[in-house]
Formats: C-alpha cells, sequence, structure tokens
C-alpha cells in the first residue's frame, strides 16, 4: 500500500457519493488533500489502495476506505464534533434507515438517468419518477430547518448533492414544492456546502 502521510480523498468531481464524503469533511472541518479522478482513467496509486479502484476513496495513513456510507460513518467517528448522527441508537438508528432510503428510492434514479447505458425512455421515466417523489415529500421540510431534524445530519449530506444535481438531472420541481425549495436555498447558502463543492459541480447550477 502507497504510504500517505496525510488524510487523503479520492474523488470523481462530478458524482454525487464523492461529493457527499466532501460535505461531511467540510462540515466537520477535517482537513484533506482532494484528489480529482477521472473514473475513466484511474491512477495506479488508487488501485494500490483499494482494489475496485472504486470513488470515493479514503486514505488515513495505513486505512483505506471505498464504500460512500463507510466512509461518511468512519468520519462521524473519527470526527465527532459537530455530530452529524444523534446520539441515542433508536434516533441513530432512524438516521441510518433514512440514508438506506434515500439510497434506494432517489439514489437510484439519479444514477439511472446520468448512466449513458440507459435508454431515453426509461431516463424519462426517472426524471418523472423523481420529480414526483421529491415534490411528494415536499411539505417534511417545512417542519423543521432540516429534513427531519433540528440539525444538519448525515441524511442531508446524502440528500443534499442529489438537490444540487438537479438542473443537470433534466428535473424541475414545481411552485408547490416551496418548502423544499426553500430548505435548499438555505442549505447551498450554508459555507461547508459552498466549500463542498469541485469545479465540475459549480459549473452545475
Amino acid at each position: 500500500m502507497a504510504a500517505i502521510n496525510r488524510l487523503a480523498c479520492y474523488s470523481d468531481p462530478a458524482d454525487q457519493y464523492s461529493h457527499r464524503v466532501r460535505l461531511v469533511m467540510a462540515e466537520k472541518g477535517v482537513e484533506a488533500e482532494i484528489i480529482d479522478v477521472d473514473p475513466s482513467n484511474c491512477p495506479s496509486a488508487l488501485a494500490e489502495v483499494n482494489p475496485y479502484s472504486s470513488l470515493p476513496t479514503l486514505v488515513d495513513r495505513d486505512l483505506a476506505l471505498y464504500e460512500s456510507m463507510v466512509i461518511l460513518e468512519y468520519l462521524e467517528e473519527r470526527y465527532p464534533h459537530p455530530p452529524l448522527l444523534p446520539a441515542y441508537p433508536v434516533a441513530r438508528a432512524n438516521t441510518r434507515l433514512l440514508v438506506h432510503r434515500i439510497g434506494r428510492d432517489w439514489c437510484s434514479l439519479v444514477d439511472r438517468i446520468l448512466d449513458a447505458r440507459t435508454a431515453e425512455p426509461a431516463r424519462a421515466q426517472a426524471r418523472k419518477e423523481l420529480r414526483e417523489s421529491l415534490a411528494g415529500v415536499s411539505p417534511v421540510f417545512g417542519e423543521k430547518p432540516f429534513f427531519l431534524s433540528d440539525e444538519l445530519s448525515l441524511v442531508d449530506c446524502c440528500l443534499l448533492p442529489i438537490l444540487w444535481r438537479l438542473p443537470k438531472l433534466g428535473v424541475e420541481l414545481p411552485r408547490a414544492a416551496r418548502p423544499l425549495l426553500d430548505y435548499m436555498d438555505r442549505c447551498f447558502a450554508r459555507e461547508a456546502f459552498q466549500a463542498s463543492l469541485s469545479h465540475v459541480e459549480r459549473d452545475m447550477r
């Protein structure tokens, strides 16, 4: 394994899963070397630490982690302040369940839309499903400052990269989704969120 003396993150600057890791690090004030990688041309250094050469990959001295949720859980334990998971087991379990649902219900649609192998009719259907699903839960975002929480959590860190990409995905939310649109405006204005953006992501809006 290649020796890396500081925390480093191999990151796809266009990818939602890499973005969520960069966002968590920014929220926690974690200093790391962000190594932008073209997923179609991965460097040999990445293959040395990750047998799958997948992104994102986090390297902390002799430790290499290469699944986004494993990385997020590690960062939460390694850098506990500010906390992005609740203190109590039941609340933590519910937060993890919400993250799972975001992955299953929304991340999967984003992946389908962005996959060049997806036929256009299937891509259009995925756009429709994503738009309707997000609009349908919009009232929830009017109840608390963050997604079902008074504090920003890992749920938000997994959701916000999707919402930032809506223009790129060809998804426009209706005016009736005002609570969700207001949530997006608040969260996108956060200093940490702006710091998490890659040069590619900045051009998405």
